[in-house]
């Protein structure tokens, strides 16, 4: 019997007992079903994590003042003393690494143009923000530092912000109020979009760092000439993100007088490392999802094995007048083999197809609750998915088709 008879019969052997055929293949759908689910969200949550990683820009690190300490009670993060401008200055010019530098103040303001008015967020920087953050201007231009060393009331408008105040263009050049005070619009952002945590990225409004100290938010602290928040650092491409983060270390220890052996007073975040945490954490978050996904699998191979062994039973004499006439004992294996391997391979594509319908369905539902998810379908996974039903198939339908063919003609004849 060629192959392509062989299926012939199985179809039809399966076809006869089409309502037995779906139970038995119940456990290798629903085994399929959750890998994919679960695959799917996880490599969509993953990619957008790392969207969210790269967003904060390519080979860069942050720096805070980290924790100050007074009658024995310790501030929280950022509480100590701050870095200021001539630090942002000295990072840029001193340290070989660094290739860009800014520091960032923040703050909330109302931005008001001819009595329509938009909450939202203001950034102070310096000039080498953008590169810091692979951000670009659609628009216009950035501000220079001889805005900043101005105190120029000038601002850059993300595109959100740009279309509610301008909804029909115009924004370069008009003036923008920000809490009372008066703007003049010179840029407009390129749009970044929404980040993987539902934040609107594109609602924001730049403007010089020393403008924003001094006339908006009002940041001072005491002993510290024009302090900032944050500091960020690009690192110059090619270099070593942990030798490039000792040696800025070592030049800020220096710079802020800690003694060897004490401990430092700020803190550098190297955003590489999130990336290979989280990449350390989705390697095991995956192996426990293929475990599931494999005793699941194993637990439908096993009822795919009971129901073929039944049919073998029920089939006994058909085997034995297939045997009487001629058919070889390999003929029998292998139709009961592919019996059981297209079954689970049937099994396999509607675990699929579901399991797309269920990722689909999550994605598109879960911003109801709040949630943002993205769902990314590898086309290796669908592969390995269905090989992987097949090959319970195979593993799990030998042993029944084995038998099968061992069965003695008339001894199988006589079987009522």
């Amino acid at each position: 019997m060629n192959m392509m008879a062989a299926i012939g019969v199985a179809l039809t052997a399966l076809r006869v007992n089409a309502l037995r055929s779906f139970l038995a293949i119940l456990g290798v759908i629903f085994g399929v079903m959750a890998v994919i689910t679960t695959v799917s969200l996880a490599d969509g949550a993953s990619q957008a994590v790392q969207d969210q990683i790269s967003s904060l820009g390519s080979n860069s690190l942050n720096i805070r003042a980290g924790s100050n300490n007074r009658g024995g009670r310790r501030g929280g993060a950022g509480s100590g003393t701050p870095f200021s401008s001539d630090d942002v200055d000295a990072m840029r010019n001193q340290v070989d690494v660094v290739v860009a530098a800014s520091g960032t103040i923040d703050g909330a303001v109302t931005a008001v143009v001819d009595g329509v008015n938009w909450p939202t967020q203001i950034t102070g920087v310096h000039p080498d923000y953008l590169e810091i953050r692979d951000w670009t201007v659609s628009d216009g231009r950035m501000f220079s530092v001889v805005d900043v060393d101005r105190s120029s009331r000038v601002a850059v408008l993300g595109q959100t912000v740009a279309d509610e105040l301008f909804p029909s263009g115009g924004a370069i050049g008009a003036s923008v109020r920000l809490n009372s005070q008066p703007f003049e619009i010179i840029g407009i952002l390129s749009e970044r979009g929404q980040s993987s945590f539902g934040q609107d990225q594109d609602d924001i409004i730049m403007a010089p760092i020393s403008t924003v100290r001094s006339r908006v938010v009002g940041y001072s602290r005491a002993g510290v000439r024009d302090p900032v928040q944050r500091v960020w650092v690009k690192i110059a491409a090619g270099e070593d993100m942990d030798y490039a983060t000792e040696e800025l270390e070592n030049f800020l220890r220096v710079l802020r007088g800690i003694d060897p052996g004490d401990d430092d007073d700020f803190q550098v975040r190297n955003f590489a490392e999130f990336i290979t945490a989280f990449r350390a954490t989705e390697t095991v978050m995956g192996l426990l999802l293929a475990v599931a996904g494999l005793i699941t699998l194993i637990v439908g191979g096993i009822g795919i094995m009971n129901v073929m062994l039944v049919s073998v039973t029920e089939r006994t004499r058909e085997i034995g007048l297939r045997l009487a006439i001629g058919a070889r004992r390999a003929d029998i294996r292998n139709q009961f083999l592919i019996e059981s391997v297209v079954l689970c391979s049937v099994g396999g594509v509607l675990g699929l197809l579901f399991g797309l319908g269920l990722a689909l369905s999550i994605e598109q539902f879960a911003p109801a609750l709040g949630v943002n998810l993205n769902v990314a379908v590898k086309p290796t996974i669908a592969l390995v998915a269905i090989g992987a039903s097949t090959l319970v198939g195979v593993l799990f339908g030998f042993y029944p088709a084995h038998q099968a063919s061992r069965l003695d003609p008339i001894t199988a004849l006589r079987h009522e």
